[in-house]
């Protein structure tokens, strides 16, 4: 994949629900969230979010209004492999990656805890 892509998808009037699902449902509760909703994009028979089942599953989101371009952007801004699709850990890190403050809270979590684990006594 080149880098290009990356940093190019459109995020004007995104809202970062993502911590307030990982405040409310815990970790676990929130992997299954997000195990759920790669099952309701993902092509059934790839097992994998293609660009032709994000954009006939897109509308169950309310993203109906997106471009063909904006969603090749999605999919290219995780595709880790460069298979021009995600697979369900490629999915699950780019919600990580479009979610700043769950991000920054996960950083905080782990310094407090190497500080807790190697800092001076």
């Amino acid at each position: 994949m080149g880098s290009g892509a990356r940093g190019k998808f459109c995020r004007e009037g995104f809202q970062d629900m993502l911590p307030k699902m990982a405040e409310k449902l815990g970790g676990e509760g929130l992997i299954k969230e997000l195990c759920n909703g790669f099952d309701l994009l993902m092509d059934k028979d790839k097992g994998m979010i293609t660009f032709e089942s994000l954009k006939y599953n897109s509308s169950l989101l309310g993203l109906q209004d997106l471009r063909d371009d904006e969603l090749m952007s999605m999919l290219k801004e995780g595709d880790y492999d460069g298979d021009d699709a995600l697979n369900q850990m490629e999915f699950c890190v780019l919600m990580f990656r479009l979610s700043p403050e769950l991000m920054t809270e996960s950083k905080a979590l782990l310094d407090q805890v190497l500080q807790q684990e190697f800092g001076s006594n």
